[in-house]
């Protein structure tokens, strides 16, 4: 495969999907899609032992302390950035499917556990709060995304031919 095709390929479908999370009829899919992870890592918490209470796409603890999932807090944007890469790499329609399904279910684990953490970690540190929530997880949430995009090139490698363009 030529870098150029893959970059072109991954660049548009990229944009194009930056560009539709833009769109109010996203949007509205998108807020609604935050409020639904809130209330599985609400659930979880709960399961847990843990107290809080929820209300739309916030979290708030018995002490106070509330974390909110904005838009791009989803990882709606890294979700993006695999399905671009998986769309741009040569392999049957069959595994670029499979790999969108399987990596956005683990991308959406990480963040599940990503938004947790910095609901009990904005309880007990604000400057570790901001650490973790601008540097730590969002360099975690892409190096995931890499991860899961390099062990389905692997599993595509081992089982269909990657066509080789001169």
């Amino acid at each position: 495969m030529r870098p150029a095709r893959f970059a072109l390929i991954f660049g548009v479908s990229f944009l194009a999907g930056i560009g539709l999370l833009l769109t109010p009829p996203v949007q509205s899919v998108d807020t609604a899609f935050s409020r639904a992870l809130v209330k599985v890592s609400h659930g979880l918490i709960g399961a847990c032992g843990g107290h809080a209470t929820r209300t739309g796409a916030i979290m708030r603890a018995p002490s106070g302390f509330a974390v909110e999932m904005r838009d791009g807090c989803n990882a709606v944007n890294v979700t993006l950035l695999l399905w671009s890469a998986l769309l741009a790499f040569p392999a049957p329609w069959k595994m670029k499917v499979f790999g969108m399904a399987a990596g956005s279910i683990i991308i959406q684990a990480v963040n599940i556990v990503r938004f947790i953490s910095l609901f009990y970690l904005g309880q007990y540190s604000m400057t570790w709060f901001d650490f973790a929530h601008g540097y730590l997880w969002e360099t975690l949430l892409i190096l995931d995304t890499l991860v899961v995009f390099w062990l389905w090139v692997n599993r595509v490698s081992r089982s269909t031919p990657v066509p080789n363009a001169a």
